[in-house]
């Protein structure tokens, strides 16, 4: 494996250095004039569906009312039941006509929990969660993800892999919905989502705390080359899009996933999920 100082491009018009002596990581707390507050919207957002309505009733989430189906299978109900009255919370027997009109007619498998909207988390408690971990943090950035499905799916497989957050933009992207509580599949409960309004100032910043940012693009390194140790940010592009210009600027290294058929490109999901997992094998050798 090459040294890691060999691997990183310095930013044009830089003086070169050894970049471990030039961005040493720093977990103390700087202001964040862009960062979104943690309370978000008090719009009422539905939860739905087994798995992830079991992660949100051991979680935290502020759950305001379950609905259960009539009918619905007796272990199902025990379990759901249980958790609920763990937490004092109302249980409502209805027949499915009525949870089908709750989520528009999405799966919901018998339960439907009433929520307030989400909570976004802010970007020191991203640094925390690594803090507690004791690891280097590994953050995603996600620039303008519009679909609420593979933000839910991005999410399971951040769990899976030992992300420590991921920062969204405040505008022209999916923010936190029952969707992608869904499709997370209750993974939305444990990774961190921090909300900004400018990713560019927000790379900046965790620059100044000693990160790494890598970015995906056409051109760059082989994936499968990628050394992800130290405290880095690894960047998801827009589906159609990718990493926006300005934004693109900011990125310390470029990383490609080679592809050999007809088709060059790559659902902004799975795409995810092999560089993720690309930093994960780095992070954790065998």
């Amino acid at each position: 494996m090459e040294p890691r100082n060999k691997q990183i491009k310095p930013r044009k018009n830089k003086k070169q250095v050894n970049p471990k002596s030039d961005r040493k990581f720093k977990p103390k707390q700087i202001k964040h004039h862009d960062e979104e507050p943690s309370v978000v919207d008090t719009a009422v957002e539905f939860v739905y569906g087994h798995h992830a309505s079991v992660e949100a009733l051991k979680g935290t989430t502020e759950i305001n009312k379950v609905w259960l189906q009539t009918g619905v299978a007796e272990t199902l109900h025990q379990e759901i039941v249980a958790l609920a009255k763990k937490r004092g919370l109302v249980i409502q027997d209805a027949p499915k006509s009525k949870l089908d009109e709750l989520v528009d007619g999405q799966n919901h498998q018998g339960i439907v929990l009433s929520i307030a909207a989400y909570a976004y988390a802010t970007i020191d408690d991203l640094f925390q969660k690594a803090e507690a971990k004791g690891e280097q943090p590994f953050f995603l950035i996600l620039d303008s993800i519009e679909d609420p499905h593979n933000l839910g799916s991005i999410l399971r497989t951040a769990d899976a892999a030992g992300v420590h957050g991921i920062i969204i933009p405040k505008r022209r992207a999916v923010q936190l919905t029952a969707t992608v509580a869904k499709t997370s599949t209750g993974a939305i409960e444990h990774v961190p989502v921090a909300r900004v309004t400018n990713l560019v100032q927000t790379v900046e910043q965790l620059k100044e705390r000693g990160l790494w940012i890598f970015g995906t693009d056409m051109d760059g390194k082989d994936y499968r080359k990628w050394d992800a140790r130290g405290a880095v940010a690894l960047i998801i592009g827009n589906e159609g899009k990718g990493i926006a210009p300005l934004l693109k600027k900011s990125v310390d290294e470029m990383l490609t996933i080679p592809m050999v058929g007809h088709v060059q490109s790559l659902n902004a999901s799975v795409a995810a999920s092999l560089l993720i997992y690309s930093g994960f094998n780095s992070r954790h050798p065998f």
